[in-house]
C-alpha cells in the first residue's frame, strides 16, 4: 500500500470547506491542496490583507481556484460571531470547517474577552465557532469539523482550578493545555453530535513536527532574535514541509473511511513525520468526565450553548 498523498483526495467540486489561519503554513497548504481538488475555500483570517495576498499566491499556481476571504479574529468573540454571520449568510452548506489556527508557547497575555491567550485562541476561539457554525454543519449531509491538536497535548492536563494561568503560568505548559483541550473538544463533538443523531463527524489531527511560522514566533517570543533564528534552523534540519505537515488534516477532512472521534496525525519516526494514520492520543484525552467539564466551562465562557436539537431540527 502506498503512502496517502493530497493526490489521493477525491474531487471536491460543490463542497465548500472553512480553514482558520489559511493564510499562513499548513492553513495555506491546506488551502491550495482543498482549491486544487474543485473545493470552494473560505479562507478565515485574524488580517484580510494577509489573506488577500495568500489567495493571490494560490491564484497563481491553482487554476481556477476558488477562494473567499474572510475576517476572523479568534482571539475576540464577537469578531468570530460576526464572522459566523457573515458566512451563513452567503453559504447554505459547511462540508468541512478546519480548526486550524492557533498560537504557540506565547508569554501571557489575555484575548479581547480577558481568556489567556493560548486557551483563548487556540481552544476557545474554535470552540464558539463551531458553535455557531452548528446548524449549518448539521444541514450539511456529511459534514466533518477538523480540529487541529499537537503532540504537545500528550504532556497537557485541564487545570480547572487555575484554566487561564493566573495563579502559575507556563508558557509551555499552557500551551500543551490548549492542545489537549482541543483534543478533548474534538472527541466530546463526536460524540454529542452521535447522540444527537447529527450526521456531522469530528476528528481532531495533528501536523508533526511541520515546518511553520509557529516554531520562530515561539522561539523569538522565548530568547528574542536568537530564538527565533535557532528555532529556524531546527525546521530546516529536522522538520517536514508544511505542505506535508497538511497531510493529517486533509486526510481528516477527505478519507472515506475516518468515521469519528479519532486523532490522524504522521505515520512515521515519533510520529513527528511520514505519512497520515489514525494513531492513539494521550491517556487524559480520553477522560470524558474532563472533557464534559471542559465542554459545559467552555460554554460558560464563551457564551456560546450548543443547541443540538435545534440542530437536529435544522437537518
Amino acid at each position: 500500500m502506498t503512502d496517502w498523498t493530497a493526490r489521493d483526495m477525491p474531487s471536491l467540486d460543490d463542497r465548500t470547506v472553512v480553514v482558520t489561519g489559511a493564510n499562513s503554513g499548513i492553513g495555506y497548504e491546506a488551502t491550495k491542496a482543498f482549491a486544487r481538488r474543485g473545493a470552494t475555500v473560505v479562507m478565515a483570517c485574524r488580517s484580510t490583507e494577509r489573506g488577500e495576498r495568500a489567495a493571490r499566491e494560490i491564484d497563481r499556481s491553482v487554476a481556477n481556484a476558488d477562494l473567499d476571504v474572510m475576517a476572523c479574529d479568534l482571539a475576540d468573540l464577537d469578531a468570530v460571531a460576526d464572522f459566523a454571520e457573515a458566512f451563513t449568510s452567503a453559504y447554505d452548506e459547511l462540508h468541512v470547517l478546519c480548526n486550524n489556527a492557533g498560537v504557540m508557547a506565547l508569554p501571557r497575555g489575555e484575548t479581547a474577552d480577558g481568556f489567556e491567550r493560548q486557551l483563548g485562541i487556540n481552544h476557545l476561539g474554535h470552540f464558539a465557532l463551531t458553535g455557531h457554525l452548528l446548524d449549518t454543519l448539521a444541514a450539511t449531509d456529511g459534514a466533518r469539523v477538523v480540529t487541529q491538536s499537537s503532540g504537545a497535548h500528550q504532556n497537557g492536563e485541564i487545570d480547572f482550578e487555575d484554566l487561564q494561568g493566573e495563579r502559575s503560568y507556563g508558557r509551555w505548559s499552557a500551551y500543551s493545555q490548549s492542545k489537549l483541550a482541543n483534543v478533548l473538544f474534538g472527541y466530546e463533538l463526536d460524540r454529542r453530535a452521535d447522540e444527537a443523531g447529527i450526521d456531522v463527524t469530528s476528528v481532531v489531527c495533528h501536523p508533526g513536527y511541520a515546518d511553520s511560522d509557529l516554531q520562530r514566533r515561539a522561539g523569538e517570543a522565548g530568547a528574542g532574535a536568537i530564538g527565533a533564528a535557532i528555532a529556524q534552523a531546527a525546521n530546516a534540519l529536522v522538520a517536514q514541509s508544511a505542505a506535508q505537515g497538511a497531510l493529517p488534516m486533509l486526510y481528516a477532512a477527505t478519507h472515506d473511511e475516518i468515521s469519528g472521534g479519532e486523532y490522524v496525525g504522521p505515520g512515521g519516526l515519533l510520529h513527528m513525520r511520514g505519512a497520515p494514520a489514525v494513531q492513539d492520543s494521550s491517556a487524559r484525552s480520553y477522560n470524558t468526565a474532563t472533557a464534559s467539564k471542559l465542554w459545559h466551562v467552555s460554554e460558560d465562557l464563551t457564551g456560546v450553548e450548543y443547541d443540538f436539537e435545534v440542530a437536529v431540527t435544522t437537518a
